[in-house]
Formats: structure tokens, sequence, C-alpha cells
């Protein structure tokens, strides 16, 4: 193979994206810094030694190539906190611009550190962690190692290579919703989409009033954002940085509208890249620095990543052109370079899991039962929908999914009901309010209801949020005693 001369590597020297890189890195550590205290917060809970998922239970099922993890190793709570904490102080470490400071090597490395880490995490989460962003994380995790130091002229290949993931997870998204559901060609999805996103907002209320004819115009702008615009991320730098305020405004819009965990502000983070330095001064009012470094090695390095990558592609290509388009697709099990898009089904209308407990000794017809209450997901409809993200209610989420799925093909609902009739306190840390404080309930149940946003004046005369009508049992009443549901969990080892 013959080398690549020095005036070839030097015309990707990045001179008028110095700026552009430090903003990247700076957004990208923050969000590493909200995912790894998510871990922190709830890994344990959901997916420790006596979790729902445990992880310990999982890696004896799973080979270690096939799902590689620091926790194979470690599968104790012990390492799952300490991680957290690694993370964390890393992100903290990145997003100060200290390692910036220290040479190409030590950000290399902290980069690496970070992605290590996290994909110890997805890759044992389950499906705790089986949400696209997380794929996203990892591969902006990877191409922030090659971007340099201070002191180094960024490559325009890395840059494009951002850009380029970005275009896979705009196009494949915007691709996905003309594959999908037809109310994306009627420009009817607004007319659902506030009232049924899995995880609404205090303004989703106020979004889902909107006069149609707005509604349907969002469709058309949500075409034009996925379609169009992102063909716009390889042209000049101002139709580039175009193009990327465009997608600014359009996940900022989304972000304001509903409660999407990290995705927004990840993708936001992502088209920083299509902005250089002569908008971002003006912006920030900061000059960069001259002269810049551009080390041959550093060259070198980032041609071969290139290389890598461009490979890496064609699957994901494949996949964008195939009119049977997966959705968020891993290809291989460091999940380097992905496939995305989400919401090619918009659901109509909201179901919701509300889950009960009793303490009396015995059911029947007057059995007084009381609601838990989860931090995020709809329940009680007098209370507003909370701003949530870009933090993100791993069980929420899931507490959203299950309304469209019977209990049995939902694993981890069965032991979190068994969770919950042992008062289990990492479980209940989860829970926005628990009924039985002083001791557990006897029996615990679930039921569906449908959730419907109430209208602006059923709002002001009765203050509620939601209307939801009973649709009907999702789980059955289960106690400890019941023989059948203990040898269940006995089997799953799911008892202390």
């Amino acid at each position: 193979m013959r080398i690549p001369s020095q005036k070839f590597l030097d015309y990707f020297r990045g001179h008028d994206y110095w700026l552009t890189r430090c903003v990247f890195q700076r957004g990208l550590a923050l969000v590493y810094l909200i995912a790894f205290l998510i871990a922190l917060n709830q890994f344990v809970p959901l997916l420790g030694e006596r979790g729902i998922l445990p992880v310990p239970n999982f890696v004896k099922d799973v080979s270690f190539s096939d799902s590689p993890s620091l926790f194979f190793f470690f599968s104790k709570d012990w390492a799952f906190t300490l991680a957290s904490w690694l993370g964390i102080a890393l992100a903290l470490f990145a997003l100060s611009g200290i390692s910036e400071k220290c040479g190409w090597l030590v950000s290399a490395l902290v980069w690496g550190a970070m992605w290590l880490l996290y994909i110890s995490f997805v890759n044992v989460g389950q499906t705790f962690y089986g949400f696209g962003w997380e794929t996203m994380l990892l591969e902006a995790g990877v191409l922030a190692v090659f971007l340099g130091d201070e002191k180094t002229a960024p490559s325009l290949i890395v840059i494009f290579l951002i850009r380029w993931m970005l275009f896979r997870t705009m196009f494949g998204a915007g691709l996905i919703k003309l594959r999908g559901d037809s109310c994306w060609k009627d420009l009817t999805c607004l007319y659902y989409h506030y009232e049924t996103q899995p995880m609404p907002n205090p303004l989703s209320w106020y979004f889902n009033w909107f006069p149609k004819p707005v509604h349907q115009f969002g469709v058309l702008f949500n075409h034009f954002t996925e379609l169009i615009v992102p063909f716009a991320y390889f042209a000049t730098p101002a139709i580039a940085a175009i193009a990327g305020l465009i997608t600014l405004f359009f996940h900022g819009w989304l972000m304001v509208s509903g409660n999407f965990s990290f995705l927004g502000l990840l993708t936001m983070v992502l088209a920083t890249s299509t902005l250089n330095d002569k908008l971002l001064s003006k912006i920030l009012r900061i000059a960069p620095p001259t002269p810049l470094q551009f080390p041959r090695y550093f060259q070198y390095t980032v041609f071969a990543l290139a290389v890598v990558v461009g490979y890496l592609s064609i699957r994901p290509v494949q996949n964008l052109i195939s009119p049977a388009q997966a959705m968020n697709t891993s290809y291989d099990s460091l999940h380097l370079v992905n496939s995305y898009g989400a919401f090619g089904t918009i659901t109509r209308p909201r179901y919701e899991v509300i889950v009960e407990g009793t303490d009396e000794a015995a059911i029947s017809p007057q059995t007084l039962w009381r609601e838990y209450e989860f931090r995020g997901k709809p329940g009680n409809i007098y209370r507003s929908p909370p701003q949530i993200a870009p933090y993100h209610l791993r069980l929420d989420w899931l507490m959203w999914f299950a309304g469209f799925t019977p209990y049995w093909q939902e694993p981890w609902f069965v032991n979190f009901m068994a969770k919950l009739l042992q008062n289990d306190a990492n479980t209940l840390s989860l829970v926005y309010q628990n009924p039985f404080p002083n001791r557990p309930p006897k029996y615990v149940r679930a039921l569906l209801y449908e959730y419907h946003f109430t209208t602006p004046e059923q709002r002001r005369t009765t203050g509620a949020w939601w209307n939801r009508d009973l649709k009907g049992n999702y789980f059955p009443v289960v106690s400890l005693d019941d023989p059948v549901f203990k040898r269940i969990l006995e089997r799953e080892g799911w008892l202390p």
C-alpha cells in the first residue's frame, strides 16, 4: 500500500475547525456525564447483583466475544458503582478542557476510557440499555478519540466522519418514517405524537392543541430536515452551517416538546460539526490560537480511521437503501458504525400500565388498591408531566413499551412486581411514590388504561392533565404466598 504524501495529508488540516472541535468535545463530555450519572443512580437497581435483570445471570449465558464488557470479570455492585464514578470523573475532566491541555495521548486515553466504561454498561444492560442513543454515544466517543488536543489542528477527515454519523442519524430517521406509518405521508402524525410519545413533558399538552395546519406544517418541516437537509452537511462551509443550524433548531423543538432522554442533546452535539470557526468565533467571542500542530503520526492515524469507518459503513448504507430498513442497529459488538432511525410508527392511542398494591389480608370486590406513582410516566391524572430529559428514566421508558405488549413478553416485569412485594429499597428508589412505606404490600397487580390529554375546557374546570379509561387487566393479582408465582421466582433466582 502506498503511503499518502505529506501534501495530500496536509489537505485535510482543519484550519477553520479548532473551535468546532472544542464545542463538540465539551458537548459530548456533557452527554457522557449525564449517561454516567444515570448509571450511578439506576444501574444497580435495574441490573445489579439483586437487580431486576441481574448482570451476573446475564454473563453466565452470553459469551464475552458477543457482548464484551469489563463486567464479565467484575459482576459486582461495587464494580458498577466504581465504574460510574470513574466515568463521571473522566467526563468532568474532559468537560473542563484540562484533558485537551495535556497532549493528544492523554486526550485520546480519556475519551477511550469513557468509551470502554460505557460500552461495558451497554453490553450487559440488556433491554434497559437497548435504546438507539446508547450506540450513538459509543460511536461518537470513538470519533472523539481522534480529534486531537488543543495544540493540534483537527483533521477534516474526523470532522466529516462526525457529519457522516449525523447524516445517518437524520436521514435514517427520515427514511424509516416514509417506509413506516402512513400518517407521515398524509401529514397527520403530529395529531397524535405529543400525546402518545414515550414521556410527555410540561409543554407537550400545549403542543398537542396547536391547530391542525400547524401540525401538518410540522410534519413537512420534519421531512425537509431529515430527508433534504442532511445532504447539505457535506456542502460548502456556509451551506453546511445553515444545514447544521436547521438541525439544531429541529432538535431544540423536540427537546422542548417532549422527554427524549439525551437523544436530542447528543444529535445537537453532532450538528456542531457543521459550524466552522468563522461562525463560532462570532457567537463565542473566542479566537482560535495559531499556529497549530498537525503531526504526521496524527495524520496517518486519522487516515487509517477513515479506511476502517468506510469499510464498516457498507452495511449501514445497505440498510439505508433497503426497503426493509431496520432502525437502531449495530453490526458488531463494539458498536463502531451503526444504523439509526426512530419513530417510524406513531402509536395511537396511548396505553399506560398502572401498578397497584394492597396490604389487605384477602382480596375482595371491596379491596382498597393503591397506585405506585412513577417519576416520569403518566399516572396520576392531576400531576403535570415532568421535565426529565436529557436525563433518562429507563424503567419509565420500558413501562411505556409494556403498554403495547403482554407482560409475558416483558420478562423484567415479573421480577419488578416481585421486587415490589418485597419492598426492595433499590427498586423503590426508581419509583416516585411508594404507597407502602412501612411494610410491603400483600398483593400487587397491574391494570391497563387508555390515556388522552384533557381538552382546554376540561383542564380549566378540573385541573386534570389527563383523562383515562380502564381497558382491563395487564398483570394478575399475585402474592409471594402464591405457590405458582413463588416457583417462577425461585427458578429465576429472583427471591432473596
